[in-house]
């Protein structure tokens, strides 16, 4: 197993240095399907030869993934051949120097909490995560921007609820979900607080590809 090091990490970030590749990662991580490299160049202002180009790199270092697939409702021997599609990468990608592993005190930390169980040590979690997301609403002043502060990339649904398709914490989630899930709920109604609203709009929810919490547009009973 090929363990990745700080000049890895340093090598994929200075790729979004180009801008033009840049605003290419920006737009299909923005987006909640796949994105065809079409689509991509269209929004990004740039030519599909080019946009190819850059996307391509971007996969090649994992900072996107890639499948294909037909348009829907184009099937049989007319329908063409599969397009290449973008997203994002569920790849952590961090640099400093000098090195720093703060995901490793984080798993010490959630290790020591799911040790203790339920008890003082997981309601003061709880209660710390609620005041980070009070602050955070606050600083902000309006929850889009609390959001993509906290790391979250919000989105809007057509029924009108916020769905948040990054979580912040994913590699302690891997082997810690209960209480991360528990500690996102609790730094989301933080930040509704903290913006005037009504905490009660997050429900903890898990779905696989985003985050466990959706926001409604008023609170369910």
């Amino acid at each position: 197993m090929t363990m990745n090091t700080p000049g890895d990490d340093v090598s994929r970030l200075g790729l979004l240095a180009d801008p033009a590749r840049r605003r290419l990662y920006d737009v299909v991580v923005a987006q909640q399907d796949p994105v065809t490299r079409e689509a991509a160049a269209a929004a990004a202002g740039i030519s599909g030869k080019l946009a190819a180009y850059h996307l391509d790199k971007l996969a090649d270092a994992g900072l996107l993934d890639v499948d294909y697939a037909r348009e829907p409702g184009r099937t049989g021997p007319g329908a063409g051949r599969p397009a290449k599609r973008y997203r994002r990468s569920a790849r952590e990608v961090a640099a400093s120097f000098p090195p720093r592993n703060y995901s490793l005190l984080a798993h010490i930390l959630a290790d020591a909490a799911d040790d203790e169980g339920p008890g003082p040590v997981r309601h003061s979690l709880e209660r710390a995560a609620e005041r980070a997301g009070r602050s955070l609403g606050e600083r902000a002043g309006d929850l889009p921007t609390a959001l993509d502060a906290g790391g979250y990339v919000p989105a809007d649904t057509d029924d009108g609820d916020v769905i948040l398709r990054n979580c912040p914490f994913h590699s302690v989630a891997q082997e810690h979900t209960q209480l991360v899930c528990t500690l996102n709920h609790a730094v989301i109604r933080g930040a509704l607080e903290g913006t005037g609203d009504d905490p009660d709009r997050a429900e903890l929810d898990p779905c696989d590809g985003r985050c466990c919490i959706v926001i409604h547009p008023e609170a369910r009973p």
